[in-house]
């Protein structure tokens, strides 16, 4: 990929960000940390450990409703096998989510709970620090929690732009932050992997590169939901990349003056269909041996 995604993208927010999380700990009971349920370690920014050092967490897969369900299931047993307390969570519908969180929340601050209650110090409302990588769904999230728009959405990153505290029904209070990111990716291949998601602006990538590789890995795990969705030929299986959004190109019409395919269009409604899930439940990445011992 030549280096297309190590860009100087580490806006001087970002750095604000880093500081305010860290300054802000000491006010909150427990840290939740949402990451993409698509792709589970790439969209946690490696240096959360360290801002957020002893303090209790849980981590939320979220958009599981449109991961690969069996994976999800795999990644959960990941997180709670590395003692890290974690739930999945359709935030487009909320279903589910108040109680799995309580039942998260209680294990997690369990000896906090015994001590005030041994001090006779009564329960008060769980304050909670949500954090992700921008685009992860942390105000779709609050707003399912809330039950109403309390904070901002969209389809794009950084649409949290400060941190701000919501209170919910009076159990929870809720300091959300704006997405957090990292100076730079060690790893390429996550940074390729936040990009498909649309964790990084598009204006500054190249769409048909980034549709290309991403058909890359699709043809690997996903291939009959290619076949399906674009209504390919068996033998469309057998082409690579480029000549499989060539093929998609003509499937869906995208073809300009001397028979060509107009491959920037091809790639935009890729993209745009794995981000809608037209192309079904897909996760990106799988627990490997490695990672799970």
């Amino acid at each position: 990929m030549n280096n297309k995604y190590q860009l100087q993208w580490f806006p001087g927010h970002m750095a604000k960000t880093r500081r305010m999380i860290q300054d802000n700990l000491k006010l909150v009971d427990v840290v939740i940390e949402l990451v993409d349920a698509r792709l589970p370690l790439s969209s946690r920014n490696p240096d959360v450990d360290k801002i957020i050092g002893s303090k209790p967490r849980i981590v939320v897969l979220n958009k599981a409703d449109i991961a690969d369900n069996s994976l999800t299931m795999k990644w959960l047993n990941y997180f709670k096998d590395k003692n890290i307390e974690a739930i999945s969570a359709n935030s487009q519908t909320g279903k589910g989510l108040k109680k799995e969180l309580d039942n998260a929340i209680e294990i997690v601050l369990a000896d906090k709970f015994k001590r005030d209650e041994t001090k006779g110090i009564q329960r008060h409302a769980v304050k909670m620090m949500v954090i992700g990588i921008p685009n992860v769904g942390k105000s779709s999230f609050i707003n399912r929690l809330s039950g109403r728009a309390a904070a901002k959405t969209g389809d794009r990153p950084g649409i949290t732009q400060t941190k701000q505290w919501i209170r919910i029904a009076g159990k929870y209070e809720l300091l959300d932050t704006p997405g957090i990111l990292w100076p730079k990716f060690e790893n390429e291949d996550d940074a390729k992997k936040i990009a498909f998601t649309g964790g990084i602006k598009d204006e500054i990538l190249d769409i048909e590169d980034l549709a290309y590789e991403l058909l890359g890995y699709l043809k690997q795990s996903y291939m009959d939901s290619l076949l399906k969705t674009y209504n390919l030929n068996d033998s469309d299986s057998e082409l690579n990349k480029y000549e499989l959004l060539e093929s998609i190109g003509r499937k869906r019409g995208c073809v300009i003056s001397g028979g060509e395919v107009d491959t920037f269009r091809t790639a935009n409604i890729i993209i745009s269909d794995f981000r809608s899930a037209k192309l079904g439940r897909i996760t990106l990445e799988e627990p490997k041996r490695n990672e799970e011992n």
